[in-house]
């Protein structure tokens, strides 16, 4: 039996092509990426989530030497959105992510089966899709529309 599956997905090169919003939430993923506990990896990355309210807060990779205790920076701000505001709906998130020494261009990191599962439990629970923006340090930008992408 055959079958075909669509994933459904926009592509932006330069941070110049987004939104005002986009780009409030480029730059606070950017940030928080920064602020990543990643001595084993190296590799850092930040998270920001906009809610139904217009608020932005962000999360960034937090690793452990007990691997697997650490937790991703989707998951990190996640949890802490739903902890602190149960009641309003994530309408965004965007994730840049990267080598914490980066020479040449990698590629924007979606987010792992973890977080994307985690982030289909939230979509289910408020009845909506979240957009999902991830991201590299050289602002090429990949867009879906849900975790369903």
């Amino acid at each position: 039996m055959k079958k075909d599956f669509h994933i459904h997905f926009e592509h932006f090169t330069q941070k110049n092509e987004l939104s005002e919003i986009e780009n409030s939430l480029y730059e606070a993923a950017k940030s928080a990426r920064e602020n990543a506990y990643a001595p084993y990896s190296n590799f850092l990355v930040g998270c920001s989530v906009l809610l139904e309210n217009g608020e932005i807060y962000s999360g960034n990779n937090q690793e452990n030497a007990a691997f697997p205790s650490g937790l991703c920076a989707e998951r990190t701000a996640i949890y802490w959105v739903a902890a602190n505001f149960p009641n309003e709906k994530i309408k965004k998130i965007f994730v840049v992510g990267g080598p914490r020494e980066f020479s040449e261009k990698n590629p924007p990191i979606p987010p792992c089966g973890n977080c994307r599962q985690s982030l289909m439990e939230y979509e289910s629970k408020q009845n909506e899709n979240i957009e999902i923006y991830f991201a590299n340090l050289f602002e090429e930008v990949y867009k879906v529309s849900s975790v369903k992408d």
